[in-house]
């Protein structure tokens, strides 16, 4: 099968994924096989090219917003067909023994596994996963959209609960890309109001589209005091101003499994008054089938930017660049 795999990181410039042919994966036991039809490109993936997260082994194939069919599997796996379409996620196995998952809160387990990180995830045409971690699929989605649900709205949904809007609450996001594109439809179809702030003109006039307020420059004051707010935006030094837009009480919440330094913070003026500070960590199971059925409900609009499946790193590269618009989908072929 051909498959992208991180062949030595660094600037996504400088090409550090290689298209390889390489043996197809076998399901092992509890396992499924899965045809990829689509993968969304996420920005952790860019992370694990550039080495801001040091890949766990050698060669790992990147990718976990995997959308295909079931091929195969493996001893003891019954939940899904062959031939149904799953979603493959982030989170990919936990131990389910620790005091974290024991709690219900299998996000923090202390050995999880995550897709494309710590085993090869979707930019190939096949892959496996544990069928206990794989999800059904809404059929209101097609494969492309369908994609970005499974990272960029898992973690935008949890995000989202993590920021503690109140009903009818004014919501800030800080970076438009493809999690705040659907975390933003949640939140407007709980009645929040919806201000963004983002350096992308193309990203602030989605924002607008889709029923925000008001879009804002990245850094820029919201035009009234925020009850939560969300920074998808991998960039620290946006947190300043974020905290300081915040109502009394307010919640700003990190979505980001990467973010550069964050500059010092004055108490009185950003903390002060109850504010809150938090990241947002994985995701649970639970978080996926509650966002997956919140969005066949609303039904959330996703809007993707599909790529040919030998342009990966090239989709990287735009994303990186800012010259992405929602989602960024790699398209696979379907087999003759």
């Amino acid at each position: 099968m051909r498959a992208w795999v991180v062949e030595q990181p660094g600037p996504i410039d400088h090409h550090p994924l290689a298209l390889v042919e390489r043996p197809g994966p076998e399901p092992g036991a509890g396992e499924v096989l899965v045809r990829v039809s689509a993968c969304g490109v996420c920005r952790t993936d860019l992370h694990l090219a550039e080495g801001d997260l040091p890949p766990k082994r050698p060669r790992v194939v990147p990718g976990h917003e995997v959308v295909g069919r079931v091929e195969a599997r493996g001893e003891g796996a019954n939940r899904f067909e062959v031939g149904q379409r799953v979603g493959v996620a982030w989170l990919r196995r936990t131990c389910g023994t620790c005091r974290f998952c024991r709690r219900g809160e299998e996000n923090l387990c202390l050995s999880p596994a995550f897709t494309g990180w710590d085993a090869d995830g979707g930019y190939a045409e096949q892959a496996v996963v544990p069928e206990a971690y794989a999800y059904a699929l809404p059929e209101g989605f097609g494969d492309e959209e369908a994609a970005p649900l499974l990272c960029a709205g898992i973690i935008g949904y949890r995000a989202l609960r993590r920021s503690r809007l109140p009903p009818a609450g004014k919501l800030g996001i800080y970076g438009f890309g493809a999690s705040a594109h659907l975390a933003a439809q949640v939140a407007l179809h709980e009645g929040a109001t919806v201000h963004v702030m983002t350096r992308s003109e193309n990203a602030r006039r989605l924002a607008l589209d889709l029923g925000a307020a008001s879009a804002g420059g990245a850094a820029d004051p919201p035009p009234e005091p925020l009850d939560a707010a969300i920074l998808f935006a991998p960039v620290g030094t946006l947190v300043p101003p974020a905290l300081a837009a915040l109502d009394r009480g307010g919640t700003l919440a990190v979505a980001g499994i990467h973010l550069t330094d964050i500059p010092s913070l004055s108490y009185e003026r950003h903390l002060f008054q109850e504010r809150t500070l938090c990241s947002v960590t994985a995701n649970t199971r639970r978080d996926g089938e509650e966002f997956l059925a919140l969005a066949a409900r609303i039904p959330i609009k996703v809007t993707t930017d599909p790529r040919p499946f030998t342009a990966a790193d090239q989709a990287l590269s735009d994303l990186a660049h800012d010259r992405v618009s929602g989602a960024a989908v790699l398209r696979l072929p379907t087999p003759s």
